[in-house]
Parts: structure tokens; sequence; C-alpha cells
């Protein structure tokens, strides 16, 4: 008989294969991954079972084994008409849930009449302006019998008001609507951007909703802590978990605050996570997520053991998908619709293949809804409770994260809670540091992702896009809210209004007075209005990182030079060369903005970080004003047919054709010749190394590079 091997017999055989290299693993979270983990790992570590506290093998004792998780779509097709037909189709082919996008105008408040919206309407989500809209957007789906999940932060008021409302005109009362409302407003100071209010009036906001729907609407989850744009920000999975977890605790302490009963609430708590492609570090998280919110609700003493469940929704990455290469993107959404699944989500949504650069069509949202039918149907992967418990890496890598998001909670705590924290900035300037260092990694081919920086294929697939017919949607918007307005009580509409205003300036519970106002048929952009009068509209403008680029870069012959040709272009204009980096339209999403912002920034530019949400009009003042060169135009909810030649077309007014326009971001090749013909002079779609975009951008001030730093291109 051999004697049984030893670790030290391992690490001699395991040297040997590899030549001595050191086989460890330094995440971005910094956790040392070991290549080998063995029962001396998880020997003091006991995750409890299923269905008991502290909930890290999951809330319910027979998971998936009992049923499995709820399938959803996320989607919203412009009109409300678009939409339910959408909606009906999924449902009848297997979706259990419905899950609603909203366009970019009713995110943040405004009617689809308003001018500052002109190319949002209708993009990357519905328009709900009014009652009537949400009616036609569950025409002929029972609310009474459906989950709704409705993404909403922003106009969260306004767009519960009319969900409520339609429900009662459906003959559906509001104790029986089930569903979630996102209502997750500290997220969006941090990474998305879609907020109207400050930030006190905001969580004012979510206690009102959260005191309403306890009282009224008993089958309603009140708000899902979304950790999902943290991610797709930028952050490290360990980022997202802390601050999710500590956001989460900054609501329950609010509500309590507000006056109400812990365990009256805590129960219809939900969370929401992104699902990216770092697959055991994902399924650890949400385990760890559970373990941490058990801890969070038990030092808040929450009595009741439902309050201290973290259930949650997840959702593939988007960030994830590539442009290049598309078809890649159905393997990358298999893949983390499974570590979703084995982490214990309570429900799903799988992002569709051509997401990287628009809406899904029918084709490609069918494969994604599929992906999830066929995970539960044909794999048995549902028939274990937890089946990777007790796996000596898993759960060491629970512990692991559980630790360190422990550290991040307790800080925030230590200065005052998260709503301090957000307001100092350090979050989002945390994450902003690790979105840089992971672009720069990509961009070196550190960290690969295949089609893009690795096995490049010869040839591009292209596929079939949706596209939205911006105008026109905006026009049969406006007929609508124009009908409306016609047909309404116009004195018990402006009443209904003024009590919301004062209610805001006093404490009424402003849900239940917008509910009063969509009664009387009031619009989104006018509710958000009345509140507004109360209690102002809240800006901000970028702050881009500094030195993480350079840093990534520090040694690379190629950036330095680059380097070199930014002073080139300084000695010959007497200045360093000057770029607006101009974020129009009401896409709050700025981490690509951030990035070129900052990567710029380190080769020597003079970046002018503009203000989100800028008009076409405002982006040529600020570009005008500042004497730029250049103006990188960002784009991400497919504005940029409208936004970006109207920009061109106003510095052209002002005589400044001189001023060249690049643009960048999610826009399909197939609007690449449109908006050539516009006069954009550069186009950096999805995937872009931002040092090839350096390269071309200082080609375009009249730079030529050495003729190795071409042949490196």
């Amino acid at each position: 008989m051999t004697d049984k091997p030893t670790l030290d017999d391992w690490a001699a055989l395991a040297a040997k294969e590899v030549k001595g290299r050191d086989l460890a693993w330094e995440t971005p979270e910094g956790i040392t991954v070991k290549p080998l983990y063995t029962a001396e790992d998880v020997a003091d570590i006991d995750p409890g079972l299923p269905g008991f506290a502290p909930f890290t093998r999951g809330v319910r004792a027979s998971m998936y084994a009992g049923r499995p998780w709820t399938i959803r779509q996320y989607a919203g097709f412009s009109t409300a008409e678009e939409s339910n037909a959408f909606y009906r189709r999924n449902l009848a082919a297997g979706q259990k849930g419905l899950s609603v996008a909203f366009d970019l105008a009713t995110h943040r408040g405004y009617d689809s009449d308003h001018p500052r919206v002109t190319g949002d309407v209708g993009k990357a989500g519905v328009a709900i302006d009014t009652v009537e809209d949400m009616k036609i957007l569950f025409d002929g789906i029972p609310l009474g019998e459906m989950s709704v999940s409705m993404t909403m932060n922003g106009a969260v008021i306004p767009i519960l008001a009319f969900f409520i409302v339609a429900g009662e005109e459906q003959g559906v009362p509001r104790e029986r609507l089930d569903g979630t409302i996102q209502n997750d407003i500290l997220k969006e100071f941090m990474v998305r951007n879609t907020y109207i209010y400050p930030p006190g009036p905001s969580m004012r906001i979510i206690s009102d909703i959260i005191a309403y729907t306890s009282a009224n609407m008993p089958k309603f989850n009140s708000i899902s802590i979304s950790g999902y744009h943290m991610q797709e920000a930028g952050a490290t999975q360990l980022q997202e978990l802390a601050f999710t977890i500590a956001d989460g605790r900054e609501y329950v302490k609010a509500a309590m605050a507000a006056g109400l009963d812990i365990d009256a609430f805590a129960g219809r708590l939900s969370f929401f996570f992104a699902i990216g492609m770092n697959f055991f570090m994902e399924v650890a998280k949400l385990r760890a997520a559970r373990t941490l919110w058990h801890r969070v609700m038990t030092g808040l003493e929450a009595k009741d053991e439902r309050s201290k469940m973290l259930r949650t929704h997840c959702q593939t990455s988007g960030v994830s998908l590539t442009e290049q290469d598309p078809y890649n993107n159905v393997i990358r959404t298999t893949i983390e619709a499974m570590a979703a699944m084995l982490g214990g989500t309570q429900s799903l949504h799988t992002n569709a293949l051509d997401e990287a650069i628009a809406l899904p069509t029918d084709f490609s949202a069918r494969i994604a809804r599929n992906t999830q039918i066929v995970l539960a149907e044909e794999t048995g992967m549902t028939n274990v409770v937890d089946p990777l418990g007790g796996s000596y890496y898993v759960e060491a890598l629970t512990r692991e994260l559980v630790d360190k998001a422990w550290e991040i909670i307790e800080r925030v705590e230590a200065e005052g809670g998260m709503a301090q924290a957000v307001a100092r900035g350090w979050p989002k300037a945390m994450i902003e540091e690790a979105s840089a260092a992971r672009a720069a990694r990509v961009d070196r081919g550190e960290a690969v992702i295949v089609g893009v920086n690795k096995y490049r294929a010869a040839e591009e697939s292209e596929l079939e896009i949706l596209d939205v017919d911006n105008h026109k949607v905006r026009a049969g918007q406006i007929a609508r809210i124009e009908r409306v307005k016609a047909e309404r009580d116009e004195h018990a509409c402006l009443a209904a209004l003024k009590a919301l205003t004062d209610g805001a300036k006093d404490d009424g519970n402003l849900l239940a007075l917008a509910v009063d106002c969509a009664r009387a048929r009031a619009t989104l952009g006018e509710i958000s209005l009345a509140m507004e009068a109360a209690f102002g509209r809240y800006e901000t403008s970028p702050t881009p990182v500094k030195g993480v680029y350079g840093g990534a870069y520090g040694d690379d012959a190629r950036w330095t030079g680059l380097v070199a040709g930014v002073g080139a272009i300084e000695r010959r204009m007497g200045r360093k060369p000057r770029m607006l980096v101009a974020k129009m339209g009401q896409d709050g999403h700025d981490r690509g903005a951030n990035l070129v912002s900052s990567a710029f920034g380190d080769l020597g530019f003079e970046v002018v970080a503009g203000p989100l949400f800028q008009t076409p009009e405002e982006a040529a003042r600020l570009a005008i004003e500042t004497d730029v060169d250049i103006v990188g135009a960002s784009s991400l909810a497919a504005g940029h047919k409208t936004l970006i030649p109207e920009l061109i077309g106003h510095l052209r007014e002002a005589g400044r054709s001189d001023i060249k326009v690049i643009a960048g971001g999610v826009i399909p090749a197939q609007d690449y010749q449109g908006l050539r013909d516009a006069g954009v002079q550069g186009i950096f779609g999805p995937g872009t190394n931002l040092v090839d975009a350096a390269g071309a951008v200082l080609r375009l001030l009249g730079h030529n590079m050495p003729p190795e730093e071409e042949a490196a291109e």
C-alpha cells in the first residue's frame, strides 16, 4: 500500500509540471486564489442548511428542487403598444414574470414633449407619460395574477402611482398587486445617475414608498437594492457586494427613523445583483450576500427570520457582451446564468447576444429566454439544493468575500452611513478606479476577451438589430399627452398637483398624493415637477480618476510614444490639446465617458469633462467657451443618431466647424455611415482599445506618428 500523498507532495509535483511558476491568482478584489483547496481551508466553516439562518445555502429549504427560479425578461420597446405585444409573446413562450425597462426621458421625470429629451424618447425602453400609457402597457395581462418588476428610481413616485391606478382601473385592488419597484436611489448617485432630486428628498421618497406599500400592498416589494449597476460601471464583485449591503442597511435605518417597525416591512425588501464572467466569484458573492444581510438585520434587531432573508433577482452582465464576434455572447450569458442559479437567485434575466449594440430582437430575446429554460428543464441542476455547497473552494471564497466586504461595510458605518459616504464621493471614486484598472488590463491583453483582444475573427458577423424611430415614437407620445390633457378635469388635476407640492414641503405621504394626481390624469412630468418645486433638481459633473491608465502603461513603449505625440502637439499649439467629453441626452451611464477622460488625461490632454444630461446646443456652447480642439460624444442609449448631428449643426452655425467631433460607445456599425455623413470624423464602437483610439485622435489633430507606432496599430 502506498502512503497517501501530502500537500507537500502535490506542491512538488505541480511545481515540476509548470517549471516552478507560481499558480496563485490575485483577483481584482485583492483575493489571492490558490490553485488547490482542501479540507484544511474549510475546517472551521459551517455554512448551515438551506432555509435556516444565516441562509448562506439558500433562503428556502427546498430551493429549486421545490420550485425553479422565476424566469424574467427585462424589456421595454419604444411605445406601450410595442412593449405590450412583446410581453404577451414572451409570456406565451414560457416567461413567468414581467420586468419593465423605461426610456430615459421617463427615468428622469420628463414628459416626451419636453425639449430636453428629443433624442431619448422610446430609446432604451418604453416611454410612459400618463396612466393611459401604463394601461396600454399591461393590456390583456391580468395584474392580479402577474408579478411585475419595474426598474425605476428617479421618477419612481409617478410610475408607481400610474401602476396602482392602472391596476384599479383593470379591477385589481392595490392589495393584490404583486411585484417589485427598484426604488434604489443611492446607487444612482454612485454610478447610474438617473436621479432627479437631491439625496435628502430622495431618501424621503424611499421611506414614503416603503410606508405606503407596507400599509396597502402586502404582496409588493417596495425596494430592490441594486448592485447590478455598480458592477456594470466597473466595480469589482467585492465592491458591488459591500456597497449593496451597506445601501440596504441605510434604507432600513431610514424607514425605521420614519417610525416604521423593521419587521413590518423588511420581509418585502429585495436585492438585485449583476452576474459577470468570474464564475465562482459570482456564486460565492450571492452566498456571501445572504450571510451578510442576516448579520446586518440581526444587528438592527429584526426579530422575524423572514426579515433577515436576502432574496434577490439577478441579471447577466451587459458589459461583458461584445460587439465583436457577437455569438460568443450566447456562451457568456449561459455561463453567467449558471452562476446565478448555482448561487441561489430567486429570479433571473438573461441578456441577449445583440445587447452590446442595440435592444434585443425577438430572435435574440428567444435565445436568451431559452437559455434559462434549458438550464431549468434539461440539465438536472435544479434537483439538488446548493449543489456547490461544501466545495472547498466555494466555501473558502464565500468566507473571504464576507470578511472583506464586512470591512468596507464597517468603514461606511463608522463614517455615518452610506448616504454620507455617497455625499463624500469615495465609493464612486473607488468604483471608477476599479473600472479604469480593468479597462487598462483589457487594452493591454492581460484580461482576455475572446474575439476582442484575442482570437479575433477575420471577418465580423453583421447582426440584424432593432432600430427605433425616435421621431415617430415621440410624435405619437406627444399626441397622446395632448389628448389626455384635453379630456381631463383641469381644475381637479391642478388641485391634486398643488396638494402634492404642499405635501412635499410638509410631511404628506408623497406616493399617496401622487396616486390622487394619477387618478386626475396628471402626467409623469407634471407630477415630477410638482415635487421639484419643493425639492429642486440635483445636478452634478463627472470627476474622472487620474493616474490609473498611466500607471498601467508606464513601461509600454507605445504609450510612451503617444505621450510624446501629445507633447509635440502641445509645443506646436503652445498649449495642451483640449478635448471635451460630452454626455448628451438623459443617459446617465458615464463609465465610458469617464474611462476616455481618464485615459486621455493621463496621456497629457487637457480634458473638459462635460456635465451630464446636456442638450446638443449646451454641449456646443461649452465646446466653444472652453476652446476645445475636439469633442468626444459618448453614447450608450441610442440617442446618437439625433443628438450628435445636432451638436455638429450647432458648431457649424457658430462658425466653429474647425472643432472636430468623434463618437464613441454603443453605436452599431449600421449607423456609422449616417454619422460620417453628418460630419463625425471618428467612430469608436464597443470594445475599442483606448490606446488605439488615442492614436487615431492624434492623427486627427495632425500628428504623424513614427512608423514603428503606426505598425503597432
